[in-house]
């Protein structure tokens, strides 16, 4: 009997990882991919001589010795991708420009700057900081607990083994820990430290995600792209290829092929029918289950999660080409303003900035990239986009505003701008398909952290999906994992062993 055939849907990470593993364990698949390019919202593109990355904003886990390393150097030559140490997670400054504070890899200077500008908080600081310094080192950071077996296929030891790998993390489901980032920051006097905790990640999000990042870049595994994020993207493409996979570019998916409650393949717009044994999709949740699908194969659960699940907000980059470098700058920076920034109906009281000065490939010598990144309104995007005179408008009113304050940080500025490039929640959809243009899925919550998303639709045969619609979260682990996970399940179910082999590169140095 020959290999069985694969399709999947989308060439974003998840589905790149979906197509290693299924390569790597004698399935033959196949990638229609929407875009002309893969990576999905891990995206990079050229405005004249300056190159926007609109993707990662960092790499878990970029040094060797780690379990999420060894995945990575599975499924591309990781070793030839050029990554820096982020030694600063994020500086804050207050709209005064007298008060700072860096979260860096010195957790004792954290807690002493933290101790001088906020004295009045003293036990919550040391608590604070005591719980990151609890996870420094944990092998929890550079697993995230997604080595576990995906739900289909766990059995009672493996959820026996998993209580016991988590037991120490527990703790953060319950108690003050186990509320979200503005909640928490409410236990603090100081205003400024106040709005730092709120704003360290996203207010809706949990804090102890906030306290494990920290600690993960205390212990030194949080990684920047000195090239680019594409060139982690494109190395992973070379693995699938070199595995013998395919890969079809702007291919743009209507609908699933359903027979007798099985998945035989998919239905392209132009017309074009593909037929495969087992049909995955790393494709946008949503879509795939109440477009691609009709809505078919659904439970109370799953109209549940897309009914009143959150998502990660959709973001707006506003990114500048300009004459001049910030060679001491964090990459990551947040400046409290004055006057809140006014998007359609929400007001932005930070202005987040990512400066591109850990690598030479984003601009000319003596020249930098620098992008803000700010949270915003699909529908106000939406909307706005069916005038494209008014959308145009709009983008153009953001930029200036935004380099008007910017020249207020870094005088001189507004007048060594280049190259500006707007990207809304539109460009997001247009690119990705993604749905309302969120950029990493379903908002990380405790309680969406306690619910097991299947990686396969009720009722419904050889099937299977893979991507942050299976697992909040969002980031680069959780995409890459979950394709693993359908092979896990693939391999179980066709009675033969997983395997998961280092690249050939990896292994010849």
């Amino acid at each position: 009997m020959g290999k069985k055939t694969m399709i999947i849907i989308g060439a974003g990470l998840a589905g790149l990882s979906t197509g290693c593993y299924a390569q790597m364990n004698d399935y033959e698949s196949k990638i229609f991919e929407y875009h002309s390019v893969p990576g999905g919202v891990a995206a990079v593109w050229k405005r004249g001589d300056y190159l926007i990355d609109g993707g990662i904003h960092f790499l878990i886990g970029h040094r060797p010795g780690t379990p999420i390393y060894d995945v990575y150097s599975e499924i591309c030559d990781i070793e030839s991708v050029e990554l820096e140490d982020m030694t600063t997670y994020l500086r804050f400054t207050d709209e005064t420009r007298t008060k700072s504070i860096e979260f860096t890899q010195d957790i004792e200077k954290l807690e002493r700057d933290m101790l001088q500008l906020a004295p009045e908080d003293e036990t919550e600081i040391r608590s604070f900081i005591k719980e990151i310094n609890s996870l420094v080192g944990s092998p929890f950071l550079t697993d995230l607990g997604m080595s576990t077996a995906p739900p289909e296929i766990r059995g009672r030891f493996d959820s026996l083994k998993e209580m016991w790998q988590m037991r120490g993390f527990m703790k953060y489901f319950m108690g003050k820990y186990s509320k979200s980032a503005g909640e928490y920051a409410e236990r603090f006097q100081n205003p400024f430290l106040k709005t730092v905790i709120t704003w360290l990640f996203s207010p809706d999000g949990p804090i102890w995600f906030v306290i494990m990042i920290l600690a993960t870049a205390a212990s030194g595994h949080l990684g920047l792209f000195k090239g680019g994020c594409h060139t982690f993207v494109r190395s992973i493409e070379e693995r699938y290829k070199s595995l013998g996979g395919q890969i079809q570019y702007r291919a743009k998916v209507e609908k699933v092929i359903v027979e007798d409650d099985k998945a035989v393949g998919i239905v392209l717009f132009d017309g074009t029918e593909h037929r495969a044994d087992i049909v995955v999709s790393a494709a946008d949740g949503r879509s795939t289950i109440f477009d691609l699908l009709e809505g078919q194969y659904i439970d109370d659960k799953i109209t549940k999660r897309y009914d009143t699940w959150k998502t990660y907000d959709p973001m707006i980059a506003v990114s500048l080409g300009v004459s001049r470098t910030f060679d001491d700058e964090a990459s990551l920076n947040a400046f409290m303003q004055k006057e809140p920034i006014h998007l359609s109906d929400r007001e932005v009281p930070l202005l987040f900035l990512r400066i591109f000065n850990h690598g030479d490939t984003f601009a000319p010598a003596g020249k930098s990239v620098i992008q803000v990144i700010l949270e915003t309104e699909w529908k106000y995007w939406i909307d706005l986009s069916e005038n494209r005179e008014q959308y145009e408008q709009e983008k153009e009113k953001l930029a200036q505003d935004l380099i008007d304050r910017l020249d207020k940080i870094y005088p001189g500025l507004k007048n060594q701008v280049e190259k500006i490039d707007v990207s809304t929640p539109y460009t997001t959809w247009r690119y990705t398909l993604n749905d309302r243009g969120s950029p990493m899925g379903w908002l990380m919550t405790k309680s969406t952290l306690m619910e097991q998303i299947p990686r396969t639709l009720p009722g419904l045969d050889n099937f299977y999906m893979a991507g942050h619609w299976v697992l909040p979260g969002g980031g680069v682990p959780s995409s890459i994992y979950t394709g693993r996970n359908v092979l896990q399940i693939l391999c179980k179910r066709d009675g033969k062993e997983f395997k998961h082999l280092p690249s050939p590169i990896q292994t010849a140095r």
